[in-house]
């Protein structure tokens, strides 16, 4: 498949996947959703590899990356982002996952001592002055709410959010390592997801979560559509994306992803920002856009 068509793929269904997150909410504790995601997003690729003739069982040097990839992508950013959503409007958080084309090269620069450009630093700070304004009346009302002894969840979904994103780079970081060891994309995203599972399961039984199953269509419809569609599917595109033009261009997703999320926000979670909130998503995405323009250069003569 081409990698035109796989960065539509992937942009397309995570455009909706922070919605559907939205329909998970509220009948178990957020974990708990985690790991019956990952869990049917698992089992599912390893049944996909084992119907290929895959040989499922990998070395010990990669089971450590595997490992580390699965508590950054697939543990420690979906509990923050669905703990997010309990306090954030989805197409807020997808917003803030825009961030994650600033995070690559920063995490880039610090693991591999890949340069950053002053465009990079410029359209970094861009996108700071953008979330400031897209946040800027949420987190006066939050801390007004604090000052006169309320619980200010919104700033705790911000910071959630915000952790989301971070560990989500992380995990594209490992993502090159993990491809170093394995150029099985499926195969290595079931051992991911796998392992990032019995994380959030763990975590879940040590914060005293009960294992519930919901009986409604619509919990069993958002489970389905981020497990097959918004895990399977679309992670697979986006692997295969970093593995072919590398994370920092693959990150582009994070321009168009929020538009689509946002606009369905609007639609269906009766979102409704004001002028302060869409200059502050157009200076974001905007700066984002800007960051992943291909770089002119000359050749010096020496």
């Amino acid at each position: 498949m081409s990698s035109p068509l796989l960065f539509i793929i992937a942009c397309l269904i995570w455009g909706s996947t922070f919605f559907a997150i939205t329909l998970q909410l509220g009948e178990v504790a957020p974990a708990v959703s985690v790991v019956y995601r990952f869990a049917l997003a698992s089992a599912v690729l390893f049944a996909w590899c084992a119907a290929r003739g895959d040989r499922l069982l990998m070395p010990w040097r990669v089971q450590r990356w595997m490992m580390l990839q699965g508590a950054a992508t697939f543990a420690l950013s979906y509990i923050c982002t669905y703990t997010s959503e309990q306090y954030l409007v989805s197409g807020l958080v997808a917003v803030l996952f825009a961030l994650m084309v600033f995070w690559n090269p920063l995490l880039n620069r610090i693991v591999f001592g890949a340069a950053l450009s002053w465009r990079t630093w410029a359209a970094g700070g861009v996108a700071i002055c953008g979330v400031t304004l897209l946040f800027f009346h949420s987190i006066h009302d939050a801390w007004a709410e604090i000052r006169s002894g309320g619980n200010g969840h919104f700033l705790l979904g911000l910071a959630l959010a915000l952790t989301a994103t971070i560990a989500s780079s992380v995990g594209n970081v490992v993502v090159v390592k993990v491809r170093q060891q394995s150029d099985n994309v499926l195969l290595t995203m079931a051992w991911s997801m796998m392992w990032g599972t019995l994380l959030v399961a763990l975590y879940a039984l040590a914060s005293g979560a009960s294992f519930t199953v919901p009986a409604t269509a619509r919990y069993w419809g958002g489970l389905l559509w981020l497990s097959l569609l918004g895990s399977v599917i679309a992670f697979a595109a986006y692997f295969t994306l970093i593995h072919r033009i590398g994370s920092d261009k693959a990150v582009y997703i994070g321009v168009v992803t929020p538009v689509i999320s946002v606009l369905l926000s609007i639609q269906l979670e009766h979102y409704r920002p004001g002028a302060m909130e869409w200059l502050g998503m157009i200076l974001c995405l905007s700066s984002v856009a800007w960051a992943l323009q291909p770089h002119s250069s000359t050749t010096a003569k020496t």
